[in-house]
């Protein structure tokens, strides 16, 4: 462990040290009356004393806002309780033994913290820790940390990645939450995949030129390798089939904005892209080795790769020039063709601070609200307006990290511009560190 100061335990990443749990909190504004539900986050938070050796190896913390009938009930924050926390390595092989932080998802009556590397931990709707969760035993890999829930079945599709062979596995979980198909996936490599995609049609798996190799002491053993090209798979869903493998540019993905398949059958994939420069620089920032830059994103921009299954031919393009990550969508149109998206836009391409960005792909135009000095937003979790009929027709969710102030807000933006004042503010009572992923659960998904 380093004791040298590093990025992801200082600024907007610094931990807190304490749980806590405050009532009735200020809301400036008027909260929609449609937000009726909790807004979990999680990220990771190392417990005192403890420098890991990489940002994605830090303890799980999970920060909970309840709102119901406009107002703000609660703010609770909560580690989970792994054998991880209790100072149990993590040596590959036991699965329950998790750091539990890169996100919470709620699905079949259960809320689940997720690592990639791990079996996913339960939690309870005020963020007490329950146990590990396997499915009833028929999970026999670790799971990753990025599911995509079906909007029109329920279905939960997701899959497990190893070093070693099966390297890939893929899961379907139905509405209830039973697995009801695990496949091998033929023809993947030992590749880091953080993420996928599906289509109403379609599996996208990715396996980029980050592999595994015993040679990175970082605390996450995966490095670049040029003569490893960047693959991306596409398996249809209508049960056991061969996987086409395609060939694209050498770059990198960490998280998927969306995927579809177009009126010609091509599968279209849109997402953050990493050149080797920018995971470098990443990468730099993620374990705090010298010449790290000001963010932990560098270089990724908006792109889109266009795969024909029928001639196995694939061709890409830039969307945009801004820096961004973390994309996120109307949840609803998961696998379907969606005209917008929002990420974070980090410092670069001529913006100087944190923002964050809503893309329109039909028009190209954007949409940037700045957070001004010192301001740092999370990812934005789309929440659908009652009776919404447009895509955008909705509200945005973003936790703030002010250093200035020393403390964070809870946003209620306007996703069909937001651009205007917030609909409504959430004081949160402490300043909470900038996070990783998150979730909106509405109270008629609880019941």
């Amino acid at each position: 462990m380093s004791e040298l100061p590093v990025p992801y335990v200082t600024g907007h990443f610094t931990p807190v040290t304490d749980e806590i749990t405050a009532s009735e909190l200020t809301v400036h504004g008027t909260l929609p009356p449609e937000l009726n539900g909790r807004y979990f986050r999680n990220g990771h938070n190392p417990k005192p004393g403890i420098t890991p050796s990489h940002w994605f190896r830090g303890e799980g913390m999970i920060h909970g806002v309840r709102l119901r009938d406009g107002r703000a009930e609660w703010y609770r924050n909560r580690w989970v309780r792994t054998p991880f926390l209790d100072g149990v390595p993590f040596t590959g092989t036991e699965l329950e033994v998790s750091a539990a932080a890169t996100n919470i998802i709620f699905h079949g009556g259960r809320y689940l913290a997720l690592q990639e590397a791990n079996l996913p931990w339960e939690v309870g709707p005020e963020l007490d820790t329950i146990g590990v969760h396997d499915f009833g035993g028929r999970l026999t890999s670790a799971m990753t940390a990025h599911p995509k829930e079906d909007p029109v079945t329920g279905e939960l599709h997701f899959f497990g990645y190893s070093p070693f062979p099966p390297y890939l596995t893929y899961y379907v979980a139905d509405a209830s939450g039973e697995i009801v198909r695990t496949e091998a996936v033929e023809g993947a490599g030992p590749s880091l995949m953080h993420d996928f995609a599906i289509t109403d049609r379609h599996v996208v798996f990715l396996n980029p030129p980050v592999v595994f190799d015993h040679a990175e002491h970082s605390g996450i053993p995966y490095r670049w390798h040029d003569d490893v090209p960047f693959r991306i798979g596409v398996l249809p869903r209508t049960g056991p089939g061969e996987v086409t493998w395609f060939e694209v540019e050498q770059a990198a993905i960490l998280h998927v904005t969306n995927a579809y398949a177009d009126r010609h059958g091509r599968v279209v994939l849109e997402g953050p892209r990493f050149d080797r420069a920018s995971w470098e620089s990443s990468w730099k920032w993620w374990i705090g080795a010298p010449g790290y830059g000001t963010s932990p994103a560098a270089g990724s921009t908006f792109h889109r790769w266009i795969l024909d299954p029928a001639t196995g031919k694939a061709v890409e393009e830039p969307l945009d020039d801004l820096v961004t990550e973390f994309p996120s969508i109307n949840d609803a149109r998961t696998g379907l063709v969606n005209r917008y998206s929002y990420a974070i836009a980090f410092p670069g391409a001529g913006l100087p601070g944190y923002s964050t960005v809503k893309f329109d792909t039909v028009t190209g135009q954007q949409q940037l609200l700045r957070h001004g000095p010192d301001r740092m937003p999370g990812e934005a979790v789309f929440v659908p307006a009652a009776g919404a009929t447009g895509e955008d027709d909705g509200y945005l969710l973003t936790v703030v990290s002010d250093l200035r102030a020393d403390a964070s807000q809870l946003l209620v933006l306007d996703a069909a511009d937001i651009r205007r004042d917030p609909v409504a503010v959430v004081e949160l009572p402490r300043r909470v560190p900038a996070g990783i992923h998150g979730d909106w659960i509405p109270d008629v998904e609880e019941n």
